[in-house]
């Protein structure tokens, strides 16, 4: 077809893919291959197919006799959401599937150390940064998420024929002073088109 712009080197497949999380103010990376800056925790290992970033703006439409189409659409709410099973079971883990809680040392009558996991009452659930890097050969990608919070329910399922994972669900939070996500990337892909040529005149 005139006009047709086929690329197999546009094609994306994940054959690597990570989540960071830190406490909101973390830096975050300068570009898509640097190291994490301190205070980015890899949540480890997670299930292959449950990593999804989820954009679903909200619409209103206005109707009018003269037409059976809407005749205005607007806009009225962004809504952004992270979802991934994590294998790894840990007190940080636990933390950000939750929404926060607080995790305690008690004494154990076998002498032994011992943890108690609280979760966060309502009214005192956190707020933490959020990364998914994925990675195609030599094309990386993060979606930096600067504010997120636990917002949906943890189901986890204890059954004795597979692994028990922990649901990470994160509803991305945003304000009008920054950007509530962005991905940043070296895909030469994105590179913005040149600039046309001033008119001759």
């Amino acid at each position: 077809m005139a006009g047709e712009t086929a690329n197999n080197n546009e094609i994306v497949i994940p054959s690597l893919t990570r989540v960071w999380l830190a406490a909101v103010g973390t830096a975050a990376p300068a570009d898509a291959t640097v190291a994490m800056p301190a205070g980015w925790r890899a949540v480890g290992l997670t299930t292959e197919d449950s990593l999804k970033f989820n954009n679903e703006p909200n619409f209103e439409t206005v109707r009018s006799a003269q037409s059976s189409y809407p005749t205005r659409t607007f806009q009225t709410q962004d809504a952004s959401t992270i979802e991934v099973d994590l294998q790894q079971w840990s007190g940080e883990n636990f933390r950000a599937v939750y929404g926060g809680g607080q995790i305690d040392t008690v004494t154990a009558a076998d002498n032994k150390k011992h943890y108690k996991f609280t979760p966060p009452r309502i009214g005192s659930r956190t707020e933490i940064a959020a990364c998914i890097e994925v990675i195609d050969g030599g094309k990386s990608y993060r979606y930096m998420v600067p504010r997120s919070m636990q917002m949906e329910g943890v189901n986890t399922e204890l059954a004795k024929t597979k692994e028990a994972v922990l649901p990470l669900r994160l509803a991305v939070q945003g304000g009008d002073d920054s950007d509530a996500w962005y991905v940043i990337t070296n895909d030469p892909s994105f590179a913005p088109a040149p600039a046309a040529p001033p008119a001759a005149g």
